[in-house]
């Protein structure tokens, strides 16, 4: 499956703790996230991580082609950014493609335990990859 990670400044050190903890699931699968997400979770864990450019543009370009099949996306609640209309159109798409999609710990340790599960299997069949 193709895993896209994203993370707001005040949580990207909670999602490398969270793609450490779960490494040996994550590696199984094709990752991208943006730039410094990316970058630390690679660095930390070894996994290869495909690194787009910062923001979500790219990440939401592949959402958009169906080319995502689960989203982490660990937002901070506290902090409103000025890209938060960004935020919303991205889970927007993810809700247009029917996309899994994790904002918070709880919800992501849910969805990675499904993922291992096979409970998410059905991506595939709705998006064969070649």
């Amino acid at each position: 499956m193709n895993i896209a990670l994203i993370s707001h400044d005040a949580k990207k050190e909670l999602m490398v703790q969270f793609c450490i903890a779960y490494c040996g699931i994550l590696s199984r699968h094709n990752l991208c996230a943006t730039g410094t997400t990316g970058k630390m979770v690679s660095e930390a864990t070894g996994l290869t991580i495909q690194k787009f450019l910062s923001g979500y543009q790219q990440i939401a370009a592949r959402i958009a082609c169906n080319e995502v099949d689960l989203l982490l996306f660990f937002r901070d609640p506290l902090d409103p950014k000025p890209h938060e209309p960004n935020d919303i159109n991205l889970l927007r798409l993810c809700d247009m493609h029917n996309i899994p999609v994790a904002t918070n710990i709880a919800t992501a340790e849910v969805l990675i335990h499904g993922l291992e599960r096979g409970d998410l299997d059905w991506r595939n069949i709705l998006n064969p990859r070649y």
